[in-house]
């Protein structure tokens, strides 16, 4: 097919979706409509926001469509009056059927893992927490099941031991862009060959959404999985644990040598430029950066200029 004879419809909401949008206008697709979610109020005068998906689409003067309920028979109309010949998805909800089997070409996903390991709302950060070296971008075709539909590429790209989850997060989203382009072209030129997810030997990593209490550092586990767990959760949302009744959000640290004598949860500190923390078999974790409930976030030295820990050993 000719490169303008594709119409597209780009489903996406947070700002992770908006180098892969940026991608299709500056390559020349006619991208035809967004979808994104409801504008939503925020800070202290609860004015609406768009989101990052739809202010890039405004710049543009490209409709927005934003439905409370996918199901909306009304919405549906609405959506198929665009006559798209593919939808192109990239962090957005869960599509019911009569959407994602709309266009002619079918729609496609960019998700942030080699699929078919970490499926689900929180690769990047499940990628970090297990230790993985590598993870990738895959785009794929909608079906049933989430995330299980038909590879069309995928893109590898390295987790270097410095990163963390804002860090992945960055390369990732370029990389998603990147490999959305390549996909697309791939459809313009009839060149896609699909094949099902492989089923690996191994058992598959999933990746289920994160919850604030699933966020708590577990000091039984060695150092070394405290230290991806924090990486996993850095900048956001964040580990966290409790030391004298306060709690504390963790963003860096690096395994140390451990207290031999020290139980898992026990902590030390000079009350001047350190604190580890024993974590399970007989290893330790130094604290890097932290934040203290209702206060800023700091690297340990100059906290510790303005609080002492009365119980580390």
């Amino acid at each position: 097919m000719q490169k303008e004879d594709l119409r597209i419809i780009f489903m996406g909401t947070p700002d992770f979706a908006v180098p892969a949008l940026e991608a299709l206008i500056q390559h020349g697709y006619n991208v035809v409509a967004v979808l994104t979610a409801p504008d939503k109020p925020a800070g202290r005068g609860l004015k609406l926001v768009y989101s990052p998906v739809k202010e890039i689409a405004a710049q543009h003067h490209i409709p927005v469509l934003q439905p409370t309920s996918l199901k909306d028979a009304a919405f549906q109309e609405e959506l198929r009056s665009y006559k798209a010949s593919l939808q192109v998805i990239v962090a957005f909800r869960m599509l019911p059927e009569a959407v994602w089997n709309m266009p002619p070409l079918g729609s496609l996903n960019i998700h942030a893992s080699l699929l078919p390991h970490y499926r689900g709302a929180a690769p990047i950060n499940w990628a970090l927490i297990n230790g993985d070296t590598e993870t990738g971008v895959t785009s794929f075709f909608l079906q049933h099941e989430i995330d299980t539909g038909d590879i069309i590429l995928q893109k590898k790209v390295a987790i270097e031991p410095e990163d963390n989850f804002g860090m992945l997060y960055e390369k990732l989203k370029m990389a998603g862009a990147d490999l959305l382009i390549e996909t697309v072209q791939a459809v313009v030129e009839e060149h896609t060959q699909p094949y099902p997810q492989p089923q690996p030997n191994e058992p598959l990593r999933m990746a289920p959404k994160i919850f604030k209490q699933t966020c708590e550092l577990d000091l039984t586990q060695p150092a070394e999985n405290v230290h991806n767990f924090v990486r996993g959760l850095s900048p956001y949302p964040a580990a966290w644990l409790v030391l004298e009744g306060k709690t504390f959000k963790i963003f860096k640290g690096a395994v140390v040598p451990p207290n031999p004598f020290g139980a898992p949860g026990t902590y030390a500190s000079d009350s001047k430029t350190f604190l580890h923390l024993q974590c399970g078999y007989n290893t330790a974790y130094a604290v890097e950066e932290l934040q203290m409930e209702g206060k800023k976030r700091m690297n340990i030295q100059d906290f510790l200029r303005g609080f002492t820990f009365q119980h580390a050993v």
